[in-house]
């Protein structure tokens, strides 16, 4: 994991990389436990024995359980030392370019697209976020990460 001092140092990072994050497991029971969060319970996502006669022979993580997992993707890529708050203001671009079947690892790729200093001591950084399933050689998630941070 990458530190910075300052939330300005990110700055100069801009068109760079912010580093790859820690591996994270999607199981059946998280997977589980998003579908009763979210009231979206196909059966690709559920049904354990239908989904192995299904497309990819194992039920897949919503596309929206890997976008929701941005923010541990981020904690575990880069900390800033005087940064007291971060908020997430949003998405550019999200595109889900292939499955995460039950059982995958995930991780994530984060480059700085953009930093744009913010009035009250804050900064708006646009982050994207390149998620990689562990055997595979296509993401299974692009996402430009809106980000505000305030020290």
């Amino acid at each position: 994991m990458k530190t910075f001092d300052k939330l300005t140092d990110l700055r100069e990072m801009t068109g760079h990389s912010l580093g790859t994050s820690d591996w994270v497991t999607i199981d059946q029971k998280q997977i589980g436990l998003f579908a009763e969060a979210t009231g979206d319970h196909q059966w690709i996502h559920v049904d354990e024995q239908r989904a192995a006669n299904g497309p990819f022979g194992k039920t897949i993580a919503h596309g929206f359980l890997t976008l929701s997992l941005i923010p541990e993707f981020l904690r575990t890529t880069f900390g800033i030392r005087d940064v007291k708050m971060g908020i997430n203001y949003g998405l550019n671009r999200v595109r889900f370019m292939s499955p995460v079947v039950s059982g995958s690892r995930l991780r994530a790729h984060s480059k700085l697209l953009s930093y744009e200093d913010l009035p009250g001591n804050g900064a708006q950084m646009v982050i994207e976020m390149t998620v990689e399933v562990e055997g595979s050689t296509k993401p299974a998630c692009v996402a430009e990460s809106i980000s505000r941070r305030y020290t």
